[in-house]
């Protein structure tokens, strides 16, 4: 049995649909029309800022919060963009600006990259994330607040 007079907050476990959007309107992604989506405060499936916005919310409740850039996805960071040689990519490899290509890390994480620029001699890659540096609308409908459950 669900208290429906739970709120979001460190502990529970929240089901929701969600959509973000940039501030025109145009949608980012939405699960409206699909399941709804369940996480647990804390467990990082949601960004902190993301989950700050819905503390105090409870079953039943809807809403659409504004989360900048420090709050969402980070501020564009200019050192993410990086200049490398063309012949560090796959010859036959048809480079077009805006083609996301996976790159590891030095830690063998996978890594998305952004083709920004490019020519015979080099290849622009931006690693921000797509988002960083735009205020991003979080509308939600919360449909279950519930304890946690602790493993």
């Amino acid at each position: 049995m669900t208290d429906p007079e739970l709120v979001v907050g460190p502990g529970t476990s929240v089901t929701l649909h969600f959509a973000l959007r940039f501030p025109s309107g145009e949608e980012i992604d939405s699960n409206f029309e699909a399941d709804p989506a369940t996480f647990t405060v804390g467990d990082e499936q949601l960004l902190p800022g993301f989950e700050k916005a819905l503390f105090g919310l409870k079953a039943g409740d809807t809403g659409a919060f504004h989360i900048e850039p420090e709050e969402g996805f980070g501020q564009h960071n200019p050192s993410n963009v990086q200049e490398m040689p063309r012949e560090q990519f796959e010859e036959g490899l048809e480079l077009e600006e805006g083609l996301v290509l996976s790159f590891a890390d030095a830690q063998k994480t996978e890594l998305p990259g952004v083709v920004v620029e490019f020519d015979d001699e080099r290849v622009v890659v931006d690693f921000n994330h797509p988002l960083a540096g735009r205020e991003i609308v979080f509308e939600v409908a919360i449909l279950r607040v519930e304890p946690a459950q602790l493993h």
